[in-house]
Formats: C-alpha cells, structure tokens, sequence
C-alpha cells in the first residue's frame, strides 16, 4: 500500500508539473530537434557470462525555451543467458540457461524539463528540474524489460566558469514490480563536467552513481567521457566511452549519438 501511495504522489507531482509547463510553452515558438545514435554495453552484473546489450533509441524534443518535452522510442537486442531480465536504466538480472539473443521494442520513456528553476547570473549557478515516466512496453517475456512503469524526478545543478561547467544531479525513481520480483526505489545521483575547447567542440566527464533495485547487490557506479562537436549549425555529433566499477555496474561500453534540430 504504502508503494502505491509514493507512486501517486510522484503520478501527482509530474502531472502538475506538465500542466505547468504546458500553460508556459504556449507562449513560445518551439524548437524540434530529433537525434538518434547506438549504445553498446557489455557486462557479467554478477553472473558468470557476459550479458551484451546494443539500444539504438529514436528520440522527439520539443524546446520551447524554458519547458521541453522528450519522447524517446528505442529498438534493443540483448543477447544474454535464458532467463534473463533486461532492466534499461537499471541492473540486468542474469539468468542460467543458454546463450540466447533477444530483440525488439524497448522500453518507451516520456520526460518534461523545466530549464532555469533556478538562475543566478551573478553566481553562474542555475539548477533544472525534470519528471519522468519510462512505460513498461518491451517484451517481458523476452526478458528485455520488466513489463512494468517506473517514474521519477531529477535536478541537475549547473555552475558556469568561463569554458569550464561543472555538473551535478540528484533524483529518485520509483520502480514498479514485476511478478516475482520484488524491487526498490532508487536513489540516483551524478557528478563531473564538460569544458569548451572551441566554439564547437565540448569535451567531458560525468560519474553515475545508482542504487541498487535489488536488496544485496552493489550500487551501480559508472564514470563517462565524451566529446561532442557541432559539424554544422543544425547537426551535432557526440561520441562517449564508460566503464564500471562494481558487480551491478557494466564492465565497459561506448557509443556515439547524432542529433538535428529541424527549424533553427
């Protein structure tokens, strides 16, 4: 009951935010951009083989200047022991029969941020808020997701410092149950930066840190680098490469993203 309630409460939250940012975006003409890219990941997550997964996500944005909303649509293909279940964003839980591969439409995510919650020019200090709904819909029965939603909010803090941004966040998911597995909320947190080497190319670094969904495992702790560069005013490239410090965490991984905005 009392998971039911924390979930209401964040349905809740969400639902007021979106209706805020709504009434704010009619306002202003908006910004389209679409980007899409490939992620591989790579990782035994306390198993005994290695649990291989390639996500190739689709994603709309909607910018309005201050609110922008996110829908994002991702094929996947795991190949991992049967058995397994594939928790995108989360820890794999490895199974123990053969090495199968899976594929198909992951888990759908919808998200709303609102930029600039807090702004301070003097301090160059400013601080975003985001709500977020990832849908149960990839196939539990192929094991490349839990079947069920999971909701969260998150802040990410900025402090500017000429080329130089430092970067941090904190947010909490609430995770839905599958059958026959019971998981936990999460607390989610993130820290590094980004510096500007010319106008158009960003270099960076960012450590995750995530709590486990499952009693008794490890946390997850990952630390991303990445360079990104504009190769025209409308397009821009980005390519990253992490690697994982715990049983729960992948053992390396990499990709590289491409994004467009349509009407700058």
């Amino acid at each position: 009951m009392k998971m039911k309630v924390i979930q209401l409460i964040s349905l809740f939250g969400y639902a007021i935010m979106l209706q805020s940012a709504m009434a704010v975006a009619q306002n202003n003409d908006p910004e389209f951009t679409l980007s899409s890219g490939i992620d591989f990941t790579t990782g035994t997550y306390g198993g005994d083989v290695d649990i291989e997964d390639i996500y190739v996500p689709i994603t709309a944005t909607v910018d309005y200047g201050r609110i922008a909303f996110r829908l994002t649509v991702p094929y996947l293909s795991v190949s991992a022991p049967e058995g397994t279940v594939f928790d995108s964003g989360g820890v794999p839980l490895p199974g123990s029969g053969a090495l199968t591969t899976e594929s198909g439409l992951g888990d759908v995510i919808g998200s709303v941020t609102v930029y600039d919650v807090i702004n301070n020019h003097r301090l160059g200090f400013a601080m975003d808020l985001t709500g977020k709904v990832k849908f149960g819909t990839a196939d539990e029965d192929k094991g490349l997701g839990t079947g069920e939603s999971d909701y969260s909010v998150q802040a990410d803090f900025y402090k500017f410092a000429d080329q130089l941004t430092l970067l941090s966040s904190v947010g909490y998911k609430f995770r839905g149950d599958p059958t026959g597995i019971d998981l936990n909320n999460v607390l989610m947190a993130s820290l590094g930066g980004t510096y500007k080497l010319t106008p158009d190319v960003n270099v960076g670094m960012i450590f995750d840190f995530r709590e486990s969904a499952i009693s008794g495992n490890d946390d997850i702790q990952e630390l991303t680098g990445f360079v990104s560069r504009r190769i025209r005013e409308d397009w821009r490239l980005q390519v990253y490469a992490l690697t994982g410090f715990t049983d729960s965490s992948p053992d390396w991984g990499g990709g590289i993203q491409i994004k467009r905005t349509l009407n700058r």
